[in-house]
């Protein structure tokens, strides 16, 4: 009699699945129910009615209100707000039913003292550094509240020497400088934002012997050179200062004092002394207000045309015959900083961890940067909430994290995940990161098997501004981006999934421990150019971002759905095969690079040979022809491109196993469980104890960090980079390391189908 109840129910059920199966497959923009990776038909039917009611529970009122309480004061470490606002999250997460505490570190976070930048000859200027109140802004009057505009980590010093304009001050700027005869050396230079991640151009002036930086604000980038200033418009003003770390990103994150351990109150510290992460030399950054009249105080050569800004003046290079004085004197203490962390239990997979976050800090009032992401953290973790009280469990267990400290240096998320580092490789499967987030299209970068995962729950929302999904919207901007720029665009449809570098909170999760990680955000059509500045407001917020909040929603809802499917999902969420052609095309990319390097060697030696670059030059303007490059070697590209081969064959049977197994649906069992099981800690093989080369912090072999690009991602970077550098040894050692990290990756994907 019970069986033939169970039959009867499950028949009833079944018929309930069909006609709902057939309903919503003809929505536009909405898949079937047996159409969500991980799922079998019955599971995924149950699915979306949680993600309605999910959907249900989000407000944009509720946004708003929070992004206007939590941007009220300056949240910079160690303010009096920025822990405030620690404790609001924290009492959200209870009220809401989460299980939630604050971790606290203590970390070194210098604040500044003493700042002069001032022009001492020709003629005399003193710069301000100062952002003054903006009419119509409320907080941008709180100036006494605040810190002046810095660099963090930068060193302290009181220098006074020539002047160099450097452009971005990237490397190929000083290879230009070089060819035009201008040395940096005992000198103070001046460079604009762009063309890499902030911290290199101190570093880089440093390693060519400058004695201090200056980093400015160019209008060209960002101000009326963009569009109307603000508060006419949304863009930098002449005052508007980009504030942000200058430490040493690509070496490690975190506090610069306790490298690959969490900095509790006891840690074991470097001395100051000896924290690599921290620059030599003293760097401000200042407006454009303050940066046009050294720019006009310049000499020399004007600068190429690439170089010149939007300032209403020639750009000179210099050196001299301006002099400037700087002097930067900080505060070196430790600040305490709060991680908000809160969990709800898994019912059936309680130590497989699906981990969420976003951070709470930010320079000054931080509206933009980061609580439009963190908004929409609060708005999923309430939903959730109010699924748990009406009885919802996840079947893994949920762990959300508002991160302190990020804006410095990643310093909140890297010391919780040191200080917990065994357990995350025992437990985390996910890590979903947000930072900033506006009126825009959809962009997710992150570990390439989620790629068909996210496009799903991209495909499920609809976009705020037109009718189609968000993924519809973000295919199609990139296809038409794709035929004005001639380049081809073909993913089947997808949106596709760009590799991580660092600059958020995924970095210690993906780059450090091998934990699978995504960063979620809409953006590109904001009128955003105050970032890091006082003016990062709520009233420049409301006015220039996301007026109607409704972008806050749709990052809730895309990245919602990533959580709730991954917490609930029969198999976890993945198609090796998007994985395998991705680093398949990242070997082709090395292959071609050092094609493309000897053949631009040979035709060096060709223009040298014949006399080229001398008859080229202007003599009135002399440059000097670039040095002969060492001849490229033949590499061994054998054994990446076996491992490659394999590992397309073992994700191709992988994903046939997985597809069975999800189909088949039911209670768990050892294929579901064994799959589970490999998948929960699969990254980790990519990653090598030994690390990259002179940074050993950094362990994974696909993704990292550029030695030389900052924020912006090298993809086997081990390879890569000896490359690029021309260490060919050390090429040849890393081809070998990354082929055995894809060889340990492909014996997983086979264990986990082997049958028992």
């Amino acid at each position: 009699m019970l069986a033939a109840l169970k039959r009867h129910r499950g028949a009833l059920l079944m018929g309930l699945i069909a006609p709902l199966a057939l309903a919503v497959a003809a929505v536009p923009g909405t898949p079937g129910v047996a159409d969500l990776q991980g799922f079998s038909a019955r599971t995924a039917a149950l699915q979306q009615r949680l993600e309605q009611r999910f959907d249900a529970a989000l407000s944009a009122a509720d946004l708003r209100a929070w992004m206007q309480q939590l941007s009220a004061a300056p949240n910079h470490v160690g303010s009096a707000h920025d822990k405030a606002n620690a404790e609001f999250i924290l009492q959200k997460f209870r009220e809401w039913g989460w299980d939630a505490s604050i971790e606290q570190f203590s970390v070194l976070y210098p604040t500044p003292r003493e700042e002069i930048v001032e022009l001492v000859a020709p003629g005399r200027f003193i710069a301000t550094l100062r952002e003054p109140p903006v009419d119509g802004d409320a907080t941008s009057a709180q100036v006494a509240d605040e810190l002046p505009p810095y660099n963090v980590y930068g060193a302290d010093g009181d220098v006074t020497a020539e002047l160099v304009y450097v452009n971005q001050g990237m490397p190929d700027d000083y290879k230009e400088l070089d060819a035009l005869g201008v040395s940096v050396k005992g000198r103070i230079v001046l460079a604009r934002y762009g063309g890499g991640w902030r911290g290199l151009k101190p570093k880089l002036a440093y390693e060519h012997g400058a004695i201090g930086c200056l980093i400015y604000s160019d209008p060209r980038d960002d101000g009326y050179g963009a569009g109307d200033t603000y508060p006419r418009g949304g863009y930098r003003p002449p005052d508007g200062v980009q504030r942000g770390s200058v430490q040493d990103l690509t070496l490690y994150s975190g506090d610069p004092l306790t490298p690959g351990i969490g900095s509790t109150a006891g840690a074991k510290r470097l001395a100051l002394q000896d924290a690599i992460t921290i620059l030599k030399i003293p760097v401000l950054p200042i407006s454009y207000a303050d940066a046009g009249p050294l720019l006009a105080a310049l000499g020399g050569r004007v600068a190429p045309p690439a170089w010149r800004g939007g300032l209403p003046l020639a750009y000179h290079l210099g050196p001299g015959p301006a002099r400037v004085h700087l002097k930067v004197q900080s505060d070196w203490q430790q600040k305490p900083i709060y991680d908000v962390i809160a969990k709800i239990r898994g019912s059936e997979e309680p130590d497989r961890w699906i981990v969420r976050g976003n951070h709470h800090d930010a320079w000054v009032f931080g509206a933009a940067d980061p609580f439009s992401g963190h908004v929409a953290l609060m708005a999923e973790a309430k939903a959730i909430g109010k699924l748990a009280k009406e009885g919802w469990r996840p079947r893994r267990t949920l762990v959300y994290a508002s991160w302190d400290g990020e804006e410095p240096g990643l310093l909140g998320s890297t010391e919780w995940v040191e200080a917990h580092a065994a357990e995350l490789q025992a437990k985390a499967a996910l890590y979903i990161n947000s930072d900033m987030n506006s009126r825009g299209t959809l962009d997710v970068q992150g570990s390439h098997s989620l790629q068909q995962f996210v496009n799903q729950a991209a495909r499920d929302v609809q976009d705020p501004e037109t009718a189609g999904s968000v993924r519809t919207r973000a295919v199609a901007v990139r296809r038409v981006a794709a035929y004005e720029a001639g380049r081809a665009f073909d993913t089947g449809g997808d949106v596709p999934l760009g590799a991580l570098g660092s600059g958020s909170d995924f970095t210690p999760f993906l780059q450090h421990l091998g934990v699978s990680s995504l960063n979620v955000e809409f953006h590109g059509e904001a009128e955003y150019g105050v970032y890091h500045s006082a003016y990062d407001s709520f009233d420049h917020f409301r006015r220039f971002v996301d007026p109607t909040f409704q972008y806050g929603v749709a990052l809730a809802q895309v990245v919602g759905r990533i959580v709730l499917r991954a917490a609930q999902a029969d198999l976890l969420p993945t198609a090796q095969g998007d994985f395998a052609d991705s680093v398949a095309a990242y070997d082709d990319e090395v292959h071609k690079l050092i094609d493309g390097m000897r053949e631009k060697s040979r035709e060096l030696d060709t223009l040298l040979d014949d006399g080229s670059y001398r008859f080229a030059e202007d003599p009135r303007q002399p440059r000097a022809a670039p040095a002969r490059a060492d001849e490229v070697p033949n590499l061994d590209f054998a054994p990446l491109d076996a491992a490659v081969a394999r590992l397309k064959t073992s994700a191709a049977g992988f994903d046939a196993a997985y597809a069975r197994v999800a189909m088949a649906g039911g209670p768990a069992n050892a294929a579901r469980l064994r799959l589970n099981a490999a998948l929960g800690g699969l990254e980790q093989a990519l990653t090598d104890p030994r690390g990259l080369p002179g940074r050993e912090w950094y362990r994974h072999m696909l993704y990292a960090p550029g030695l030389h690009t900052g924020y912006g991602v090298k993809t086997l970077p081990g390879i890569r980079e000896a490359l690029e550098e021309r260490r060919w040894s050390e090429a040849n050692r890393y081809i070998g390391v990354v082929a055995h990290s894809l060889n340990a990756y492909s014996e997983r994907l086979d264990r986990a189908i082997a049958t028992p």
